[in-house]
């Protein structure tokens, strides 16, 4: 992971990384196996979230394991809200400027409660533990002198520019 500012490094591995901004959840306290009603207590807060992606290397591998692992391949930040209104919060993404995505939280496939609900069940979630809800239609490249945003209703503006390897 890096935080607000900090280049994202395009590996040399691969010829297409993509950007999905994000809604990210940051859990505050031990759940497992809680219903949908009670997800709340266990929310520390939420961020913006690039789940930053070498799209070529996921389809070569057909999982996601190294095309989203690489160094700097998780940018987070720039504060984590503790009261956010999820009815109200928006994700867009720009790319030097331009929108590239862009929709409301609550247009999401599974809500924030469905999604800590179905984690919950398989596994323990301890505070610190960050989750990514899924990207807005609009996924595309990056390239190597792009900045890329990833803006949040309610929190702010996560600003990341995109380097070559060195």
């Amino acid at each position: 992971m890096i935080g607000p500012d900090e280049p994202i490094v395009y590996p040399p591995d691969s010829q297409r990384v993509d950007h999905e901004g994000e809604l990210a959840v940051i859990i505050g306290k031990r759940c497992k196996g809680i219903s949908a009603a009670e997800f709340a207590p266990y929310v520390l807060g939420y961020t913006c979230l690039n789940d930053v992606t070498a799209r070529d290397l996921q389809k070569a591998d057909v999982q996601f394991t190294r095309a989203k692992s690489f160094d700097t391949f998780c940018p987070l930040g720039p504060l984590i809200e503790t009261e956010l209104d999820l009815a109200a919060a928006a994700v867009e993404t720009r790319v030097n400027g331009e929108v590239r995505q862009s929709a409301p939280v609550s247009d999401m496939v599974f809500s924030v409660d469905v999604i800590i609900r179905w984690i919950s069940r398989v596994m323990t979630l301890l505070p610190g533990d960050i989750i990514s809800t899924g990207t807005p239609a609009g996924v595309g490249p990056l390239k190597p002198g792009d900045v890329v945003e990833v803006a949040v209703t309610g929190i702010g503006t996560l600003r990341n520019p995109v380097i070559a390897p060195e």
